[in-house]
């Protein structure tokens, strides 16, 4: 796919116009998938604007959606990431890929790899640990398993940008497909519940959150400024 990305307030957007076009893209080359959104635009340090840049970034959110149909005219989709992942896997089914996932607490992801190999029988999930690096040398530990096993496609859901900075560091040792998800395996086990369709087609999922957890109404501040910026077109 031709580099055509579109700059954000400095991070770099790939204007995928299907979820096809990701899909063939991220098959074809190692690297990192990180969802982008109005939060990650606003508040972006240079460092994960950099590590953003040098993989694959993109519109997870109807923010950055919009911003990029605005700056480039590209009708670009809304690909959510708690989506994308499961689409990933069923299209590296049919070519026998290798897979590990890092995240949750210990009983979500036994939870969560107990309900892929009874949703995806032929699933081949070459390791799992939970996303709490506590113990002395975890990370290298991991890091350590993640080159013994070399899966092609690895899973980590541990929040932004924790996640990204520690898919870097494996993917210096060991290249692969990665994708951070965040809190997906909570979703995808049922602990917790996504937004209605008529939240998420209106691209109001932040506003389900906010109304299930009024205790994020400072987080939600951000939006409000990615708002003021659109219409000023200071992105």
């Amino acid at each position: 796919m031709q580099d055509n990305r579109v700059d954000l307030k400095g991070i770099k957007v790939y204007p995928f116009k299907s979820k096809d076009e990701l899909l063939e893209l991220a098959f074809n080359r190692c690297g990192i998938l990180v969802a982008v959104n109005a939060e990650k635009i606003m508040n972006a340090t240079a460092e994960l604007k950099t590590l953003i840049n040098d993989n694959i970034g993109y519109c997870d959110g109807v923010g950055a959606v919009k911003a990029v149909r605005k700056k480039s005219g590209i009708p670009v989709v809304k690909i959510p990431g708690c989506e994308l992942w499961l689409d990933i896997i069923r299209e590296g089914l049919l070519t026998g890929k290798k897979f590990y996932l890092v995240g949750g607490k210990e009983e979500v992801i036994e939870a969560t790899v107990s309900k892929l190999r009874k949703d995806f029988p032929r699933l081949n999930i070459v390791g799992y640990r939970n996303g709490y690096l506590r113990e002395p040398n975890a990370k290298d530990v991991l890091i350590r398993d993640i080159v013994e096993k070399s899966p092609d496609v690895v899973f980590v859901a541990m929040g932004s940008p924790k996640q990204e900075f520690l898919m870097q560091e494996m993917l210096r040792v060991h290249p692969a497909l990665y994708q951070g998800l965040g809190g997906s395996f909570d979703v995808y086990v049922g602990n917790v519940k996504r937004a209605p369709q008529i939240f998420c087609k209106l691209g109001l999922e932040w506003l389900y959150r906010l109304l299930k957890q009024p205790t994020r109404i400072k987080r939600q501040v951000v939006y409000f400024k990615f708002v003021i910026s659109y219409y000023l077109n200071r992105l």
